[in-house]
């Protein structure tokens, strides 16, 4: 039994996606800078009233969150544009995800608890910049939903099969049945505990495929 499919009209829309993707974002960008420029300038200014600081503060943090997405964008039409192996450079993971918990502590104003268990000194061979977005992606995501009651334990090991890192939480968990397809673009739990904190589900994917540029599962 011989079955044949036409998908050229599928193809020509995840075409048409990757390429809106990868454009629209190279074209928000530039103006999300200026944008960010001139309300960086505005929350220095002396002369600005008290009125208007808490409202210049929050658009300060809404374009930050803005250009987060834009970066996420422009990193998954990158890795969509081609499989590229990772350079094989030494870095130190331990010192890395040290310095990502430290970020991830003074980031929020009620930050869960953090634990680092680093087990091995061993660092691994990959390019530091795709390092740290992977590990950031992952800590940040854990930060992002436990509450301050909560704990998030960060663990780097080694043994005969590699490194492995292990972010684990205390906070609201994910949905049994959406589990198969959290590493989707721009896969998202519905549920209003979630939304409410923005973004395109984004980041696993991302961190998903630098992880599989360095070989790694």
């Amino acid at each position: 039994l011989l079955l044949v499919r036409d998908v050229t009209r599928e193809a020509r829309l995840e075409a048409m996606r990757k390429d809106f993707v990868a454009n629209a974002s190279h074209e928000l960008r530039s103006p999300l800078t200026v944008i960010a420029g001139y309300l960086e300038q505005l929350a220095d200014d002396p002369e600005l009233g008290t009125t208007w600081r808490e409202p210049v503060a929050d658009m300060r943090r809404q374009a930050e969150r803005m250009r987060e997405i834009v970066e996420d964008l422009l990193e998954l039409s990158r890795l969509e544009a081609g499989p590229e192996e990772a350079p094989l450079t030494p870095v130190d993971l331990p010192q890395l995800l040290a310095g990502l918990v430290q970020e991830a502590r003074v980031a929020s104003a009620a930050p869960p608890q953090f634990n680092l268990e680093i087990d091995s000194a061993e660092g691994v061979l990959g390019s530091e910049r795709e390092l740290h977005s992977i590990a950031s992606n992952l800590i940040s995501n854990a930060a992002k939903y436990t509450p301050a009651t909560g704990s998030v334990t960060v663990k780097w090991s080694c043994d005969g099969t590699g490194g492995h890192l292990a972010v684990a939480d205390t906070g609201i968990g994910i949905a049994a049945e959406v589990l198969p397809q959290v590493f989707e673009a721009f896969r998202q739990e519905e549920a209003s505990t979630t939304r409410r904190f923005g973004g395109l589900g984004l980041g696993l994917s991302v961190a998903k495929s630098l992880v599989q540029a360095h070989g790694g599962t």
